[in-house]
């Protein structure tokens, strides 16, 4: 197989699946997160930032978030250089859980970022907790008038991993959310995490086991990065947690792609922490060398998606 085709890349994907390159435009909908509102916990993940994981979108003014802050997100892209670069773009709400709230706020919450033909997927990232049927039921109503991904935060099946990182649900919980997404024909995108603190390699082979007994159309995976202000970066600063390698990564990515199914779609394959708050590792903030590493590693040894799947 020629390189570009070892495993499933998300731009092959969204040109063959739209006619042509397709770009998110990632949005920020004043969410929050059960386990940072005090419903479950006011911690949060230890590896989110304040941010959540949309840091690059702190610009905006969080303490005071309406629907038309929404619009003004997709009017501001398109009125972007970078919106030159595409025909079509995908509505991405990234930041903490955006199911997380009334089933009449996120009508008008999706609603909002739907102002433009270009737009042709609703991309929602949020919990498995945060999945019941009244969601699914209301999604398949935007599913008839653009594509519906919803990703959904695993990181790892492994439940005392999960109590540790503060994930504050069982990986039963993830089983449920999946089936009632595949009930209504939704199509879903998992999250993992490699190099998670006490997580050995036998603990990502069993993440893979418990993926490959679901159905489930899209993955992500990301490195374990810490970043400031979060709880990793205090264990890491106290020397109770250890950033991972560069090569420790690429041979466990390799290892993830080449054992799960070859016709799930790879919707990221490395995290990405902006540069002012990555505490540590510092090859994180290169991206094409973690892409050109794993790219390398399965040419050099003829490794291909889904081969021992």
């Amino acid at each position: 197989m020629e390189t570009q085709y070892r495993y499933n890349k998300l731009n092959n994907y969204f040109k063959n699946k739209y006619g042509e390159k397709t770009l998110k435009i990632c949005i920020d909908g004043g969410f929050t997160c059960p386990n940072r509102d005090g419903s479950l916990s006011n911690k949060g993940c230890i590896f989110c930032s304040q941010m959540g994981s949309g840091e690059h979108l702190s610009h905006y003014n969080k303490t005071d978030f309406t629907n038309i802050n929404i619009k003004e997100q997709i009017i501001s892209y398109f009125n972007s250089y970078k919106a030159k670069r595409a025909n079509k773009f995908i509505a991405y709400f990234q930041n903490f859980t955006n199911t997380y709230d009334s089933i009449e706020n996120l009508k008008s919450k999706y609603n909002s970022a739907l102002i433009d033909d270009r737009i042709v997927c609703l991309d929602i990232a949020t919990r498995p907790d945060c999945i019941n049927e009244d969601i699914c039921k209301m999604l398949t109503f935007f599913k008839k008038k653009v594509d519906v991904f919803v990703e959904l935060g695993l990181q790892t099946s492994n439940d005392k991993t999960g109590m540790f990182i503060n994930r504050c649900y069982n990986s039963d919980v993830f089983t449920y959310a999946l089936s009632l997404l595949n009930k209504y024909n939704i199509e879903s995108i998992v999250h993992i995490m490699i190099g998670l603190p006490n997580e050995t390699e036998l603990d990502l082979k069993n993440t893979v086991k418990f993926l490959n007994n679901h159905m489930y159309q899209g993955l992500k995976i990301h490195s374990t990065y810490i970043v400031k202000n979060t709880q990793l970066e205090k264990l890491y600063l106290e020397k109770k947690y250890e950033s991972i390698s560069l090569d420790y990564y690429i041979k466990n990515a390799c290892y993830v792609l080449t054992h799960i199914n070859p016709n799930i779609i790879i919707h990221k394959i490395s995290g990405d922490a902006p540069k002012d708050i990555l505490v540590a590792p510092k090859w994180n903030s290169h991206k094409k060398l973690i892409l050109n590493g794993i790219d390398k590693y399965m040419r050099e040894n003829d490794l291909y998606q889904g081969m021992l799947f």
